[in-house]
């Protein structure tokens, strides 16, 4: 037994230096950086868009005194209610009639209101009016108030806290704890496949297993991935806490989780490293059973399609504390570690997770038991039957 864990020691860290000495994993590295800055991009021309080309512009064809009413109580909304909450106003003429204005090739507005501000007059499409009308209304009713309306005085108790605000906080948290596990493990178990196939084709496994046992290969590839994969955490944690930092996050309120958040965050460490293992196994083992990069994909897309059922039942139950659906998913070892994060967040209990942790390591001890018979099996065409091989002891 021993002289297996040193070898998986020496496979683990060959293939750790393969993979985080390659210049292709600094392009892995920078890869889910791009769709995110992208993203930036694409919101930050949105919010440009939305700010300037979509909110509709009503001209306000009325004697100078009345568009002045108007103006002053547009500003005094807007200042209230934001920028985007209601119609840009522009004034033009009063003649020709707003039908003839609005016809006009180069008129730059959708509608214009005219008449006076007690009876004002909406002229434009019958879409259009009913978008504008509720809007241009206020206004008039604000205008034609402003000597009279009187704004009421809302008197203020502070409080230092709250639980619903709270509650709901550290809901989010879980659910963000939750997504960013089920994609770092969809992401990083992956590469076991294509490095897996790419050995099989050079023939680099039958090399290795000429030197070393097949569970040792197996147990080595295995803590290699979960070494690099949190090569991979750590820099997208850190590029993800220094954008954070210069966007001047460092003031913001950010919600504690329920266990705190030293705790929390080494049990999403334990986690993570539990799904994965989990999901590392059974991606060793089809593998093993692929020979090209098709059949991987093939067999590939029914263990991804599972997962996200399974990350789909987690988030369901995340709703359900302490109900029958969330004990099920805590139960479940696949749904577990997603299921528990998100319950570190919103309870502050620490036995749970101390009985999912154990449960949680069993399962991940026969999962990798199978994935070894079935790694044995199919990468040097050996062995009788994986089921009756399960509780033999491993002989190299």
């Amino acid at each position: 037994m021993r002289e297996m864990w040193r070898a998986a020691l020496v496979i683990a860290r060959r293939d750790f230096t393969a993979v985080v000495l390659s210049r292709t994993f600094i392009l892995f590295l920078l890869g889910p950086l791009l769709p995110i800055l992208i993203g930036m991009v694409f919101a930050g021309f949105t919010d440009k868009i939305s700010s300037t080309d979509l909110r509709p512009v009503v001209g306000i064809a009325m004697p100078a005194n009345e568009a002045v009413r108007l103006e002053r109580a547009h500003g005094r909304l807007t200042e209230r209610m934001g920028d985007q909450a209601l119609v840009r106003m522009r004034r033009v003429p009063t003649t020709p009639a707003p039908r003839v204005q609005l016809a006009r090739a180069d008129s730059a507005v959708v509608a214009i209101l005219s008449g006076t501000v007690a009876r004002p007059v909406l002229t434009g499409k019958a879409e259009d009016l009913d978008r504008l009308q509720g809007d241009l209304s206020l206004i008039a009713s604000a205008a034609q108030a402003e000597d009279t309306l009187r704004m009421v005085q809302v008197r203020r108790e502070e409080v230092a806290t709250s639980n619903g605000a709270q509650a709901q906080g550290r809901l989010q948290i879980g659910r963000v704890a939750q997504i960013v596990m089920f994609f770092l493990t969809i992401l990083l178990a992956g590469m076991i496949l294509s490095n897996l196939v790419e050995e099989k084709t050079n023939k680099i496994i039958e090399i290795l297993a000429a030197a070393v046992p097949i569970d040792a290969i197996f147990l080595g590839k295995l803590m290699a991935m979960l070494a690099m994969s949190f090569v991979g955490i750590a820099f997208w944690g850190g590029t993800a806490f220094a954008i954070f930092l210069a966007l001047g996050g460092n003031g913001a309120a950010v919600p504690v989780p329920a266990v705190g958040w030293p705790v929390f965050l080494a049990l999403a460490v334990i986690y993570f490293a539990m799904a994965y293992t989990l999901l590392g196994s059974l991606f060793l083992g089809i593998g093993a059973q692929a020979a090209t990069v098709r059949e991987v994909q093939t067999l590939n897309m029914p263990v991804t399609m599972g997962q996200m059922m399974i990350f789909f039942f987690a988030s369901y139950a995340i709703d359900h504390m302490g109900k029958a659906p969330e004990i099920a998913a805590a139960i479940f070892p696949f749904s577990s570690p997603f299921t528990m994060i998100a319950r570190a967040a919103q309870d502050d209990a620490l036995w749970p997770h101390l009985l999912a942790i154990v449960w949680q390591a069993l399962f991940v001890g026969l999962i990798i038991r199978v994935g070894v018979l079935l790694f044995r099996r199919h990468v040097m065409q050996s062995g009788g039957r994986w089921w009756k091989q399960l509780f033999r002891p491993s002989t190299g």
